[in-house]
């Protein structure tokens, strides 16, 4: 009988969502392992076949967010085998080390294309925390092994960042739509760069960035944080919404899974070969 995938969690100083990350990993039918950064070698011989990199405050957000953890050498190895093809998963904090390391966009190899700026949007700035709704792009469906379940529906998932807003050097606007991979929309699927339905100015309403392969993604909401239905909050309107209010009905509450959940079924899904 084939082993279950091994998606390894590599936990940097300053990361605080690796439990729950490794959590919802297991509870999708797959095998998690948190690696420290200092743990390149162990990294390396487990020969894990996905990665994720968590949320938190990488090394105090020194310099900029994931600007220090990106220059560890755990990455080197994890740059390589994104490289090979293997699916990298980069959550907020996550998502800033994979921009300060050039994974993504990654048109140029280790160049980095993008950047995860302070938000700023209608005046507002700093810190946010709340709930968001996003969307999922045509070809991300298509090509990103994290997004295969995600549909075409709305996803409501939390946000708690304060430098998540995509973007990008003029030169490259154009360019910046074929990395699209998850947008901030409306309960309705609408899109706006108005606040709150685009909470920090992320051009495009980028809410999560690929690469061309489509293999790594970096996204700033938390699906960890959305995984079971009773972490969604009671005014969650529209499918989740009802979903969430069925399984209190029926007792199943306890144990549905929630919105965030998909990006991690998904992953089974394409190890499974059925996408």
């Amino acid at each position: 009988m084939k082993s279950a995938p091994l998606v390894a969690v590599i936990q940097f100083p300053g990361s605080n969502c690796e439990y729950e990350t490794a959590r919802a990993v297991r509870s999708s039918g797959m095998d998690s392992c948190i690696y420290r950064w200092n743990q390149w070698r162990e990294l390396r011989d487990s020969q894990p076949d996905a990665y994720v990199l968590p949320g938190g405050f990488s090394f105090q957000d020194r310099i900029r967010a994931g600007a220090v953890a990106a220059k560890e050498r755990i990455m080197d190895l994890v740059f390589s085998e994104a490289a090979d093809g293997k699916p990298v998963l980069g959550i907020c904090n996550g998502a800033q080390i994979l921009v300060e390391s050039g994974m993504v966009p990654g048109w140029e190899k280790g160049r980095i294309e993008t950047a995860l700026a302070a938000n700023h949007i209608s005046g507002r700035s700093g810190y946010l925390s709340g709930w968001i709704f996003l969307h999922t792009t045509t070809r991300a469906q298509q090509i990103c092994p994290w997004l295969g379940m995600t549909g075409n529906g709305v996803i409501p998932l939390p946000i708690a960042h304060a430098e998540g807003r995509f973007v990008f050097s003029e030169e490259n606007h154009y360019r910046a739509e074929s990395s699209a991979a998850l947008k901030y929309c409306d309960e309705k699927g609408i899109e706006s760069s108005d606040y709150p339905i685009n909470p920090n100015g992320s051009f495009l309403n980028l809410a999560g960035v690929m690469n061309e392969y489509g293999n790594v993604l970096a996204m700033m909401p938390h699906p960890e944080r959305a995984f079971w239905m009773w972490q969604l909050p009671p005014w969650i309107p529209g499918e989740w919404g009802d979903r969430r209010d069925e399984s209190l009905s029926s007792g199943s509450h306890a144990a549905a899974k929630g919105p965030g959940s998909v990006f991690f079924m998904s992953l089974a899904d394409y190890f499974r070969g059925e996408r």
